[in-house]
C-alpha cells in the first residue's frame, strides 16, 4: 500500500523586519524604489510583517519555509497524506477557483520539502535535476528622483558595475513610473552602450507606460539595443492578449508574459493567442513547485522557454531540473541598498542579495534534504510578533 504520512499540525509564525532605504511609492504604493531614511517591511507591499510556515507530520518530518496559509486551507490539510502532492494540488485549486486559479504555492512547496526530508534527498533530485550552479540576473528597483537610479547614466553605471565587479551575465531594469518616455528610451540605449554586447539586458516596465505609443517607442529602443526581452509593459498587467499580439506586429524584441496571469489553463490560452515568447512562472503564484513544473512542460511542448519570477530556494530546485530556462531572478537590487532581504538563513548566499552571486554571476543549488537550507530561528524568534496554530 502507498505510504501515508499524515499532516498533524500547521503553524504560521509572524515576524517583522524593516529594510532601510526602501520605499513603496506611487499613488497605490506599488513601486519599490530607493528613498533615504525610509523603511519597508520585508513582507512587501503594505505588509505589517512577514511569515514562516511550518507543516508537521506524524513521521516526525516537518517543512519550514517562508509563507502562510489561511484557516480554510489549513483545516483541509490537517489529516491529509503529505505525499499525495498532486491530489492536494488539484483539491486546493478547486477550493480556490476564482481567487487566483492556482493552489497556494507555499503549501505545495512545504509538501515537497517534507518529501525531500523523508527520502533524504534535495528536491531537485526528486525532480530529476542535474544542475548545481544557476546563472542569475540582477533585477533593479524602479527609477526614483532621490539620487539613486535617477538618471539614465545611473542605470548604465549600475549595469556595468554588476557585470564587471560582481560577475552578473544579465540585468533587468524597472523604469520610472509616470516619467517622461524620452528618458525611458535614453536609458535603454545607454545601458547597452555601457555594457557592450556580452551582457543580456531585459526591461520590465511593470505596467508603467500610459499608452500604446509609449510601449511602442520603448519597444523599438529595445530592438535597437538588442534586449533579451520586454516584460509586462501595458497598464493592464499583461492581461490583454490582443495588445501583446498587436505589439508583435511592430517590434522584434521577445515578449515575456504571465506574471499576473495565474494558472495553467490561462497561460495555455496566452500561448495559443500568440502573446508570449517567454512564459513567466512563479512557485508562489502558480501553485508551488508542482505548478512551475507543469508550466515548464507546457512551454516546452510549444517550443517556448519558461522564466521564473523572483528568487527563492524553491525556484533554485525547479530551475536545476528545467531545460528550457535561462536565468534565476535576483529581484529588487539597488546600488545604494545592499541589504534588501530579511536574513532568515544564516548564510547570505541563500538570500538573493546583490552580492549573493559568485564571480561568474551564479548561485548554488542547495544540496541538503528537501529545500536544503535550514532557517535561522534565532533571527526569526528575535523578530517574532506572534503565531497562529492549526491542529
Amino acid at each position: 500500500m502507498p505510504r501515508f504520512v499524515k499532516i498533524t499540525r500547521i503553524t504560521v509564525t509572524h515576524f517583522d523586519y524593516q529594510i532601510p532605504g526602501r520605499a513603496m511609492a506611487g499613488r497605490a504604493r506599488l513601486d519599490m524604489l530607493y528613498q533615504p531614511g525610509s523603511t519597508v517591511s520585508s513582507g512587501g507591499r503594505g505588509a505589517t510583517g512577514d511569515h514562516i510556515l511550518t507543516v508537521e507530520t506524524d513521521a516526525g518530518v516537518r517543512a519550514e519555509l517562508p509563507g502562510t496559509v489561511d484557516a480554510a486551507t489549513a483545516e483541509y490539510l490537517l489529516g491529509q497524506n503529505a505525499l499525495e502532492r498532486d491530489t492536494i494540488w488539484h483539491d486546493l485549486k478547486r477550493m480556490l477557483r476564482g481567487r487566483g486559479n492556482a493552489p497556494p504555492g507555499s503549501v505545495d512547496i512545504a509538501l515537497w520539502d517534507i518529501a525531500g526530508k523523508l527520502y533524504d534527498a534535495p528536491i531537485y533530485e526528486l525532480l530529476g535535476g542535474w544542475r548545481s550552479k544557476l546563472p542569475v540576473y540582477a533585477s533593479t528597483f524602479h527609477g526614483d528622483e532621490n539620487g539613486g537610479l535617477t538618471r539614465p547614466e545611473d542605470y548604465a553605471e549600475f549595469a556595468l558595475y554588476c557585470k564587471e565587479e560582481l560577475g552578473y551575465q544579465a540585468l533587468k531594469s524597472h523604469p520610472w513610473v509616470d516619467g517622461p518616455i524620452e528618458r525611458e528610451v535614453t536609458t535603454v540605449l545607454a545601458m547597452r552602450r555601457a555594457v557592450g554586447d556580452t551582457m543580456d539586458l531585459m526591461l520590465d516596465p511593470a505596467g508603467a507606460y500610459a499608452t500604446f505609443d509609449d510601449v511602442l517607442r520603448v519597444g523599438r529602443a529595445c530592438d535597437e539595443a538588442r534586449f533579451f526581452w520586454l516584460e509586462d509593459a501595458f497598464r493592464g498587467g499583461g492581461l490583454s492578449m490582443f495588445a501583446h499580439r498587436k505589439l508583435r506586429d511592430f517590434i522584434k524584441t521577445p515578449l515575456l508574459m504571465g506574471e499576473h496571469i495565474r494558472g495553467l489553463e490561462a497561460k495555455a490560452d496566452m500561448i495559443y493567442a500568440g502573446a508570449a515568447d517567454y512564459v513567466r512562472a512563479s512557485a508562489g503564484a502558480d501553485g508551488g513547485i508542482t505548478g512551475v513544473m507543469k508550466l515548464a512542460a507546457l512551454a516546452e511542448a510549444h517550443g517556448l522557454d519558461v522564466e521564473l519570477h523572483g528568487g527563492s530556494l524553491a525556484h533554485r530546485h525547479c530551475m536545476a531540473a528545467i531545460r528550457n530556462t535561462h536565468y534565476l531572478e535576483s529581484g529588487g537590487v539597488h546600488p545604494k541598498v545592499p541589504h534588501t532581504r530579511a536574513p532568515i538563513y544564516a548564510e547570505r548566499k541563500w538570500l538573493h542579495e546583490l552580492d549573493s552571486v559568485d564571480k561568474h554571476g551564479c548561485v548554488d543549488v542547495p544540496q541538503g534534504p528537501g529545500l536544503g537550507v535550514p532557517l535561522d530561528w534565532s533571527f526569526i524568534n528575535a523578530h517574532k510578533t506572534g503565531e497562529t496554530v492549526y491542529q
